[in-house]
């Protein structure tokens, strides 16, 4: 079509502006942690430190979603964007993870609690399984009341890798979501939530990248697990 090159001028300007914006995203992150991580004891009952830690909050959440995006813009496991699958202890993974969210956790008093064998190693690609338990555990820390739970299992010859907490629980919608995301469809955009859905079907599709003779990785959402409220569970083969 003759307005082809326009329509790919105007996507590698929206990459390249979701990028710079990734950047100073992860800039103010980066300023708020430092910021909460100095700051005294006594500073928790003091009206500007909730604020800063929802704050930072935010700012995470913005940057997962500005990554997925450049993420599916280039399209995971293409040229442009390679698939690696190396092997990694998962002891390795839970401290990457948990140190990520440490000062979030820290700052919104909720616990971090894991459970997986050090010693367990499996064939993964490191950062987009990183990136999508971030993004599940930023997500639970919305809701959750004050533990999250990270563990980690071998399952019927699959590695599954959990992340619960003690909420209320998914909601129905957003159930049947789960089961939409692995299906390759989103739930679309919900104004009431402030949900695109981007999340769940970047992770349901960074799961069905990871094969295994015939077998690919899935993604569910349920409710019950260790604390009887919201399961994120992602299964690799």
């Amino acid at each position: 079509m003759d307005d082809a090159p326009e329509s790919n001028e105007l996507f590698l300007f929206l990459a390249s502006t979701a990028h710079d914006m990734k950047n100073s995203v992860s800039v103010l992150s980066g300023t708020l942690e430092t910021l909460l991580a100095q700051a005294a004891p006594a500073a928790a009952t003091e009206a500007a430190y909730p604020q800063l830690a929802h704050m930072l909050y935010q700012t995470k959440r913005l940057n997962d979603n500005l990554i997925q995006l450049l993420a599916l813009y280039k399209q995971v496991g293409k040229p442009a964007y390679p698939f690696d699958m190396q092997p990694l202890a998962m002891g390795d993974l839970v401290a990457q993870v948990a140190g990520a969210s440490r000062v979030l956790l820290a700052s919104r008093h909720i616990t971090l609690e894991t459970a997986a064998d050090p010693e367990l190693v499996w064939h993964v690609d490191e950062d987009l399984i990183v990136g999508v338990l971030g993004h599940a555990i930023n997500n639970a820390i919305h809701y959750t009341r004050d533990t999250i739970r990270l563990a980690i299992d071998v399952v019927d010859g699959d590695l599954e890798i959990r992340v619960e907490d003690n909420g209320g629980g998914y909601s129905a919608a957003m159930l049947e979501a789960g089961v939409s995301a692995m299906h390759g469809a989103s739930a679309g955009v919900n104004f009431l939530t402030n949900s695109t859905g981007l999340g769940l079907y970047f992770s349901s599709e960074v799961a069905k990248m990871h094969k295994h003779r015939q077998r690919s990785g899935r993604l569910r959402l349920e409710n019950g697990g260790a604390f009887g409220g919201a399961c994120f569970v992602l299964s690799l083969p």
